[in-house]
This record gives C-alpha cells, structure tokens and sequence, in this order.
C-alpha cells in the first residue's frame, strides 16, 4: 500500500507539474506543441538522471525512485518511460527491438487515437 501512495502523490505532482507547464510554455501561434515538446525532452532527461542516481549510488532510496520515477514522471510524461525502456533495450543490444518499440508505438498510437477519434464519432 505504500508503493501506491508513492506512485499516485508523486503523479499528482507530475500532473500538476505539467499542466503549469502548458500554461507556462504557449504555442506562440505556430500551431508547434511547444510545451507538450518541453515536456517530453525534460521528462526523458528526469527518468535518466534519476535513475542513474538511484541505481549507481546510494543516493536515492527505491522508495523515493519509486515516487519520482513511476510517480512524478509518470504523471508528467509517459514519453519518459518509453524512452527509459528504449534505452534498455539499446543498452542489451536489442536495437531491433529498440526500433520496432519506437515505430510501433508511434504508429500503433496514431492508429489508435484515429479508431478512438472514430468510435467516439460514431457513438455519437
């Protein structure tokens, strides 16, 4: 039960982190998603640095990468995570895993939002 309570505050945090993100990063009119962008790169770079600290030091507790990694990453991006598992996979020498991971999400993700966008469409 603690690992949950872990997980959810630190996503309600990531949460709120990045919707002041969004009111902090505007598109400035060019229809490029500028903070959504921010986001993604920061979080990535958060899951990495985290991660690294906590698994090579005795820095950071598994409790506390629990809440900063599942938790606040979590909740700030889901693109964090898919890059953090990207990297492993680069890392054991599964780049065609690696490839197929990034293809298939980001082409898997788009079909889904169109069916998603559809369904909801004809529901209607």
């Amino acid at each position: 039960m603690k690992n949950v309570l872990l997980v959810g505050a630190g996503g309600f945090a990531g949460s709120v982190a990045r919707y002041l993100v969004a009111l902090a990063v505007p598109f400035s009119g060019t229809g490029f998603p500028f903070a959504t962008f921010a986001v993604n790169l920061l979080g990535s770079f958060l899951i990495g640095f985290i991660t690294e600290l906590a698994l090579s030091t005795t820095l950071l507790s598994p409790e506390t990468r629990l809440l900063l990694t599942t938790g606040f990453c979590g909740g700030f991006t889901t693109f964090s995570t898919a890059m953090y598992e990207t990297g492993g996979l680069m890392r054991d020498g599964e780049a065609l895993y690696a490839g197929l991971y990034v293809a298939g999400s980001l082409a898997g993700g788009l079909v889904c939002l169109a069916s998603g966008t559809l369904l909801a469409k004809l529901w209607q």
